[in-house]
């Protein structure tokens, strides 16, 4: 799976748990971090550990392995390091605060709606 392909499939996979604003970030040829950054906003702390859940289980079953999973704890951010594909599942606020749509402005963005789910 390029990384492409598994950023589009995290995207799927937060908005099947209602995640909102997903925003891919494509930051290939921008940063060594990672080619893709996607970014996800929840409703509530039990929203935002559903979404991050149902990524990391799902990917798990299809063989991706996670590298580094962080956040738990603080219940405003997870984070979801697949190497090449970063996931960020915020808490709104949270979200506001750290604005990494800004500090990213140059990478292009690709908004995920659930338009993808019925293709």
């Amino acid at each position: 799976m390029t990384s492409s392909e598994l950023a589009h499939r995290i995207a799927r996979l937060a908005l099947e748990k209602k995640g909102r604003q997903v925003l891919l970030l494509n930051l290939n040829k921008k940063s060594s971090v990672a080619d893709y950054f996607v970014i996800v906003s929840a409703d509530s702390h039990v929203q935002l550990q559903a979404v991050a859940n149902h990524i990391s289980a799902s990917l798990r079953d299809e063989g991706i392995r996670i590298l580094h999973r962080e956040g738990e704890k603080e219940q405003s951010w997870v984070l979801l390091d697949y190497v090449d594909v970063v996931a960020h599942i915020f808490l709104q606020e949270r979200r506001e605060f750290y604005g990494l749509e800004r500090l990213w402005a140059d990478a292009k963005m690709e908004l995920v709606t659930d338009e993808l789910q019925k293709s």
